[in-house]
């Protein structure tokens, strides 16, 4: 590699188109979770802003964001893209598949430890609650799918126009 080669590459991330979309299009996920939340009927939770699970699916706008601005950049030909689509695949069947049924499977414990604190009432008994909103629905995944394509060509767009 050349010196002018090397001279030529940008290393100001705030001019990473990629990262930035990324991590816009999960902040903006996370951000809308406990509000979607309280329009949905669950009731305001400001625990959400952090939480995994819920409306959007951040995950789901995070790598989808990243895929569409690499896509964006380099082109849906290149490497890159091809990284960034299959790890988002990955990660969308994660978050609707394994992690969705560990909810579930989390549900069922907590609802066993439930009866057997009632059952041991003269001794306590120490419940561990799992966490239960681990994974997400299709619409979930969907909506954060949206979510990322949008924020990942409106921040490419800003960040480094065409």
């Amino acid at each position: 590699m050349s010196s002018s080669t090397i001279t030529d590459v940008n290393n100001d991330i705030l001019s990473n188109a990629p990262l930035i979309s990324a991590f816009s299009a999960w902040l903006i996920a996370q951000f809308l979770k406990p509000f979607i939340s309280k329009m949905m009927g669950d009731g305001f939770n400001p625990h959400m802003f952090l939480s995994t699970g819920g409306m959007p699916s951040s995950h789901s706008a995070t790598v989808i964001a990243l895929t569409t601005s690499v896509g964006i950049k380099l082109g849906i030909g290149s490497i890159p893209f091809a990284v960034c689509l299959i790890f988002s695949i990955i990660v969308i069947h994660d978050a609707m598949n394994i992690r969705l049924e560990a909810g579930k499977q989390a549900d069922v414990i907590n609802e066993w430890s439930k009866i057997l604190s009632d059952i041991h009432k003269d001794k306590p008994f120490k419940q561990e609650h799992l966490k239960t909103m681990l994974g997400h629905s299709f619409s979930q995944v969907f909506v954060g799918l949206l979510l990322g394509i949008l924020v990942g060509v409106t921040v490419t767009w800003f960040v480094s126009p065409w």
